[in-house]
């Protein structure tokens, strides 16, 4: 075999240990030299940080995260970060936290300490995104990578089991749409592969509200991987639809990418070749669908785009934008007319295997 390609692995600074989030922060507080941190925290992380003030000194708390990360919202933080002259973020919440500080350190160029409470994988892309004029637009700046990760499994005990599981089939969003990503290449199918295997492994224990701490470990480790292997691969037909859902018609981001991600890949997984042989391997199924299909039936997933308020008339906009974005390296042609059909289906809950 003959091997051909380019690839960069992103730098970062990666540290699991449950009931431990704190003092990790603070010793990299530390590390890196920082003296006023803004700590940029979900509604519904509040109560987990209660022991920050006993580890380090917060010079900014700041509350106001959205979902989409809008630009006002995303204006305001960088405003309020650079009157207190902040000069370390921590993020504290799901994709919506630590997109909100990438916004902040794309414009200060300071550094983000990243501490996950769902599975959504911002943390270790060098990807941002922000909303206006709903439209979301996104970017790759290794300004917004976080310096250091810090996974604690036991922020996440209280994830409500649909958003656990939400979050993280939007994780296997980010490992599918890897193995035909418009930068892939044998590594980062490497990790997609085995990222797909530990959160097969790992969902099914962390559902219902689950309090598995070893479950939701596998869980986090499985979204790690996706998300490096995501950063080094980029967006492929899965997310470009998403984005187009989220920014324009204000879908909820990790529930948009676990009701479409069977669709896409019973659309693109005949075309896909020893991409879908390995998936199917990674599920222990016969082909990657039934795998995912599989899965899918044990954590309870949500199926259809019309319980997220997403209507028929929508589809024809969602297409034609999608259609625009969707890279040309993608393993089966696209037309407007087949997106459609793939989105009523992903509309209705019909069964994703008559795309295919």
């Amino acid at each position: 075999m003959t091997l051909n390609f380019e690839h960069t692995t992103l730098g970062q600074r990666v540290i699991f240990g449950a009931g431990e989030a704190a003092e990790k922060i603070a010793a990299e507080i530390d590390r890196l030299g920082a003296d006023n941190v803004m700590v940029i925290i979900s509604k519904s992380a509040t109560e987990k940080v209660a022991d920050f003030d006993e580890h380090f000194t917060v010079a900014l708390w700041h509350r106001e995260v959205v979902m989409h990360v809008p630009a006002e919202v995303a204006d305001r933080a960088v405003v309020a970060a650079r009157g207190k002259d902040i000069d370390l973020v921590v993020t504290v919440g799901g994709g919506s936290a630590t997109g909100l500080g990438k916004a902040v350190a794309l414009e200060t160029k300071v550094p983000i300490i990243a501490v996950p409470t769902t599975f959504s994988g911002s943390e270790a892309t060098n990807v941002w995104g922000r909303t206006e004029n709903a439209r979301k637009k996104t970017g790759i700046d290794d300004a917004v990578l976080p310096a250091t990760v810090v996974y604690d499994a036991e922020l996440i005990r209280d994830l409500p089991g649909d958003l656990a599981v939400a979050s993280g089939l939007n994780a296997l969003a980010h490992c599918i749409d890897s193995l035909w990503g418009p930068r892939v290449d044998p590594i980062n199918q490497a990790l997609a592969v085995e990222g797909i295997r530990a959160l097969n492994e790992g969902l099914p224990s962390v559902r219902a509200d689950s309090t598995d701490l070893d479950g939701l470990e596998r869980t986090l480790y499985g979204a790690y991987l996706a998300a490096v292997a995501f950063a080094s691969a980029g967006s492929g037909m899965h997310h470009k639809i998403a984005h187009v859902l989220g920014g324009t018609f204000n879908l909820p981001h990790a529930q948009t990418h676990a009701t479409i991600l069977p669709y896409v890949l019973a659309f693109n997984a005949p075309a896909a070749g020893d991409a879908e042989q390995r998936m199917a391997a990674a599920f222990g199924a016969p082909t990657a669908l039934d795998g995912l299909q599989r899965l899918r039936g044990v954590v309870g997933a949500p199926t259809a785009l019309s319980e997220l308020g997403f209507t028929a008339a929508d589809v024809t906009q969602a297409a034609e934008l999608s259609l625009q974005a969707i890279p040309a390296n993608n393993p089966r042609e696209v037309t407007a007319e087949e997106l459609s059909e793939l989105l009523t289906a992903a509309l209705n809950g019909s069964d994703p295997a008559t795309l295919s």
